[in-house]
């Protein structure tokens, strides 16, 4: 089966001629740049090929289908929405640098869904279901059940489903429902016993499993399911009484749901942000995806109930909604099928210490997530609230889970007299309802919350801690490069900093001011934030970089990031690489950059990472003439990071640490040969794979043998009566 879905559209004939030098051609040629939502989709697509890759473990597999409809979910209600909008307020062009048409975008958009879609079921159906079964976990379709398995569903049906239902008739009187976005739906086709045809919606209730589970038989699979939507569709003759049921199929709603707000009539950023979750509940229909079984009767009949256009309808070949294989993905037991289970490391840094705040003191602390626990940060957070020494914690908060152990933590530190700020970002896309409850919970406590600015974002990540202590007053400050949310720090790949040095603690506070008052943005001394400071930074970091090429110095640029969009990075960066700077980059998602075109480019490299962990920490080394400098932070080079958000990058300066992030976590990325892929200067991309004699490198494996020797090390070394040795050897090779 062909897994990949080329997303990629040739810019007028650059891959053809890219061994060619274009020394002449002026850096904001739209030709030189990747449109952003195609860019996207060729991300997708590797998360898609990671569920069609042999390799990987059956019940993985099935999650990164999920993951990839999830994606797709997302890019409809958000990307595509927003492409919508255009046309209807006749915009030719987006906003991108590469200056593709918007209507261009919708059908290259719409085309490569669809294909994916069909990749996905493929994958599902062909390839990992059949293994499965094998394993003893099947999908049944409702003429495969035994009559004995009928019985028992229409039991279950009527008791525990049948009550949940309603049917919700489609005519004068009865108008089309405001369907839920992302709602899976039957559209059933009925006819009266007078011969009348009639319309009726079925909703799916999102409140039972997706998948209902089969009784066990002595001879049969372990585990057998059918899909919620079929155990309705095989009953509807109970939810119609007295009708023919003449055509019932599966559809699903997407709509878009990006907020939007005039910043010069926003008197009350809570209430703004309430009012636009109220509407997008009523959001225009960017997407229905239909069971490919269905009557063009019922298509025509969506197409004019919901004022759609004939090319916002996908039909499915399969399975609507492939989040729902979540369900089957956590089965228990079933190890076999899974990656290997791994526990994060507990810094020893930290463990060997009295308490965080002496080992803080002791020395600056970097954390790898996930392969390192992220249950430091909350301790931090935690102790500092029941601290009697501790007078005030400030905090951001973008997104938490949903039961987060730091907000009680904040809750406590309020109920204990303390003096506690949560700057609590209420426009964080698709999380703001959680964030507005957790705001009010944080308010009912005494916490003083701030909803940052109404035309910025508070993206960034940090937490001040003020303690009294016996020689004065002293902050502990944590910085990081992702969200304050114990659930993704377990599968996202991030990187948290603790410190105490004075320069830092003064910056966080004057930040912490920032956002809560009417300070201008100061003279930092460490922190680069946007969006002040950050583009023009990073713009002069990477023109030093082409300077020291010029006059014969080591140069050189290596990044790791989640996007490349910003044209003013890119075009540094093609500057750069005509002067000679070498040039590596680990993007996960978007690169709107084309790397490897002669005179553009050449000197310029790009990889993807897609693996067991959602790669997120940024990463930014310059080689500054041989004495490198690397920066960490919330930041992508994406114009949202750099003009539209609250954002800090900052300085790691102790030598071991810094040498740990150029050395390990910068070089082991780049070396992967696994998991990676190579952006091709058409946009398209291509797996990595060893070379001859070449051992196999996959970064995540590394790191979690990395996480181990580290600790053991340390451990060595405390038991000595030092503290944590300059270097750890990382392994180049994964662990078995």
């Amino acid at each position: 089966m062909d897994n990949r879905v080329s997303s990629h559209v040739e810019a007028d004939g650059i891959a053809r001629r890219a061994s060619t030098s274009f020394p002449d051609w002026k850096l904001d040629d739209p030709r030189l740049y990747v449109n952003r939502e195609l860019s996207w989709l060729e991300f997708n697509n590797r998360v898609v090929e990671e569920a069609c890759d042999p390799t990987v473990p059956l019940l993985e597999r099935l999650k990164f289908l999920a993951i990839a409809d999830s994606n797709l979910d997302e890019f409809f209600m958000v990307r595509v929405g927003g492409l919508q909008q255009k046309i209807q307020g006749n915009i030719v062009y987006g906003s991108g640098a590469d200056r593709t048409p918007v209507v261009q975008q919708l059908e290259s958009i719409h085309a490569l869904a669809a294909k994916m879609s069909r990749v996905m079921q493929s994958c599902l159906w062909d390839e990992i279901m059949p293994k499965l079964a094998g394993e003893g976990i099947v999908i049944r379709r409702p003429e495969e059940l035994t009559a004995e398995e009928r019985q028992k569903l229409k039991e279950q049906f009527r008791g525990q489903v049948f009550q949940v239902l309603t049917p919700l008739a489609i005519d004068p009187v009865h108008p089309f429902p405001l369907l839920l976005n992302k709602s899976l739906n039957l559209g059933v086709l009925l006819r009266r016993p007078d011969g009348e045809r009639l319309h009726a919606v079925v909703q799916v209730p999102a409140v039972l499993p997706r998948f209902v589970a089969l009784p066990a038989a002595a001879d049969g699979p372990r585990h057998a399911f059918l899909p919620l939507e079929d155990l309705i569709r095989t009953h509807l003759p109970e939810l119609f009484p007295g009708m023919t049921i003449e055509h019932a199929a599966a559809f699903r709603v997407t709509r878009d749901s990006d907020l939007e707000f005039d910043d010069d009539e926003v008197e009350d950023l809570l209430k703004a942000v309430e009012e636009q979750i109220r509407k997008r509940k009523k959001g225009m229909a960017v997407r229905v995806q239909l069971e490919s079984r269905a009557p063009a009767e019922l298509e025509q009949f969506l197409i004019d109930r919901m004022d759609l256009d004939s090319t916002d309808i996908f039909r499915v070949e399969g399975m609507i909604d492939m989040t729902g294989l979540f369900q089957i993905h956590g089965l228990p037991e079933y190890q076999n099928l899974r990656d290997r289970p791994f526990t994060p490391q507990h810094s020893a840094l930290i463990q060997n210490s009295p308490n965080i705040f002496a080992a803080i003191r002791q020395g600056d602390i970097l954390l790898h997530h996930p392969y390192e626990s992220f249950s430091h940060v909350v301790d931090f957070i935690e102790a500092a609230a029941t601290d009697e020494r501790v007078l005030a914690i400030k905090q951001t908060l973008y997104r938490t889970s949903s039961d987060s152990p730091v907000v009680r933590a904040l809750q406590r530190a309020a109920d204990n007299g303390k003096q506690v700020t949560a700057v609590v970002e209420i426009k964080a896309r698709l999380d703001e309802e959680r964030n507005i409850v957790w705001a009010r919970e944080l308010e009912k406590v005494g916490v003083h919350v701030v909803y940052g600015f109404v035309n910025l974002k508070t993206h960034c990540k940090a937490a001040l801690v003020v303690r009294r202590e016996e020689d004065g007053i002293r902050r502990y400050v944590h910085l990081a490069t992702g969200n304050y949310n114990p659930q993704t720090a377990r599968i996202y790949t991030d990187l948290g900093y603790f410190t105490c040095r004075e320069e830092f603690c003064e910056d966080v506070s004057h930040l912490f001011n920032y956002l809560t008052g009417y300070c201008e943005p100061p003279q930092w001394r460490k922190l680069i934030v946007a969006p002040s400071h950050l583009q023009p930074f990073m713009l002069e970091r990477i023109e030093r970089e082409i300077l020291n090429a010029s006059q014969g110095k080591p140069s050189g640029i290596k990044a790791k990031i989640n996007g490349l969009l910003e044209p003013a990075i890119v075009q540094a960066l093609y500057r750069a690489s005509r002067a000679g700077v070498k040039t590596e980059v680990v993007c996960r998602g978007i690169c709107a950059l084309r790397p490897g075109i002669a005179g553009v480019s050449e000197n310029i490299s790009v990889r993807s990472v897609v693996d067991r962990f959602l790669e997120h920490s940024r990463v930014y080394c310059f080689e500054n003439a041989g004495s490198p400098e690397v920066y960490i932070g919330s930041a992508d080079w994406m114009d949202r990071n750099l003009s539209r958000r609250v954002e800090v990058v900052f300085p790691i300066e102790a030598p071991a640490l810094r040498l740990r992030l150029i050395n390990e976590i910068l070089q082991v990325s780049l070396d992967d040969n696994v998991k990676a892929r190579e952006m091709l200067s058409d946009g398209a991309y291509r797996k990595v794979a060893p070379t001859a004699g070449q051992k196999p490198i996959r970064s995540q494996e590394c790191f979690l043998g990395l996480a181990d020797a580290r600790n053991a090390v340390i451990q060595e070394a405390a038991s000595s009566g030092s503290r944590q040795p300059k270097v750890v050897k990382s392994p180049r090779k994964p662990r078995n």
